[in-house]
């Protein structure tokens, strides 16, 4: 029976996909008890930055991070290491080392075998493993939709925390992994997924970010955020409100998983989540055309780092990207921000 249990017919959404768009969350957040980190807590929600930062007072610091989702992929097993592995993303983004997770579990215990749910959980151990942590424990329910992910620890010296707040005009984009993930999952949903497809988007999701401890070391690495469930035009945007800055993207540069994407957008396979992310952010966006609407803003599971980094350093974050087998061409630049002007510009 187990291996006809398809686990993304029981969930309405997939993966990153479910986050609610920018702007909808943006008003969520609204408080009147909100301000700038107080006392020990270095970063707050202030600036939708990857995790929460308390200062530890001994030139370390914790990351505190959640994250979780319904089913991306039918293999249960698959679907615990994507599901750990995003989680953990939001570490490695502020340049942290995971130290311990505990797990997020709901299961529709009437429909599906537990199993199953035994598979998801042991594939949240099998990533925890991997990034040399202890999935340590963690809280079940039973839900009407599978639903499973983490809630992480990680330390980070100080001085080598990254923000999304911190980008700075000269400074080079880069993006560590490709973007399709959405498109091509989407594609499976449907049944027009090719053979060759088949094992793309799986291989980029279960690849931890890693590289982001690495990277943090270097102080000419100025700003970081992984590329999640707001696309690559959501999070780039983040980090320019954030830092006071523009950006300049060039289609040509910006790495897809296939070039047969275009073909599966004519098709009709795109995520929900790309027209709301592209709703929340097209009034800051200009030269775009109909492909970076969808493929730009293609949510994004366990998607890549990306980085802004001083002209100087280039060839150092080249080679470090290159020794943890990531992409290491820039896709763009860090540019002045002008009053009343998008500030994400995208050339050819």
């Amino acid at each position: 029976m187990q291996e006809n249990i398809k686990l993304t017919q029981y969930s309405h959404g997939a993966g990153c996909g479910c986050k609610i768009s920018p702007d909808n969350l943006s008003r969520l957040l609204e408080s009147k008890l909100g301000g700038p980190p107080q006392g020990n807590l270095l970063v707050g929600n202030q600036h939708r930055d990857d995790a929460a930062v308390y200062d530890l007072s001994d030139g370390r610091a914790i990351i505190s991070t959640t994250d979780f989702f319904m089913p991306i992929v039918d293999d249960p097993f698959c679907y615990g290491r994507i599901a750990a592995t995003n989680a953990l993303s939001d570490i490695y983004a502020m340049g942290g080392t995971p130290s311990v997770a505990i797990a997020i579990f709901g299961w529709p215990i009437d429909k599906l075998p537990l199993s199953a749910g035994q598979l998801v959980i042991e594939g949240g151990r099998k990533t925890c493993h991997d990034a040399g942590i202890h999935l340590a424990g963690g809280h079940s329910i039973d839900s009407p939709e599978p639903i499973f992910g983490l809630a992480a620890t990680g330390i980070v010296p100080i001085s080598n925390l990254k923000q999304n707040n911190t980008a700075q005009v000269g400074d080079i984009l880069f993006l560590t992994k490709p973007l399709g993930v959405g498109i091509l999952t989407t594609a499976r949903k449907r049944g027009i997924l090719l053979p060759q497809h088949a094992e793309l988007a799986e291989t980029s999701m279960l690849k931890l970010n890693k590289v982001g401890i690495s990277l943090a070391t270097l102080p000419e690495v100025n700003a970081m955020t992984d590329v999640t469930g707001f696309g690559l035009l959501g999070h780039l945007l983040e980090i320019c409100k954030a830092s006071n800055v523009s950006a300049s993207v060039s289609r040509s540069l910006v790495p897809i998983l296939d070039e047969y994407l275009y073909n599966y957008c004519d098709k009709g396979a795109v995520p929900g989540g790309s027209n709301r992310n592209w709703e929340s952010c097209k009034n800051d966006i200009v030269g775009s055309n109909l492909y970076d609407k969808k493929i730009f803003c293609d949510p994004q599971t366990s998607g890549g780092l990306l980085i802004t980094v001083q002209p100087k350093q280039r060839a150092i974050v080249e080679k470090i990207l290159k020794t943890h087998d990531c992409l290491f061409r820039p896709i763009g630049s860090v540019v002045p921000n002008k009053a009343d002007q998008p500030q994400i510009h995208i050339s050819r």
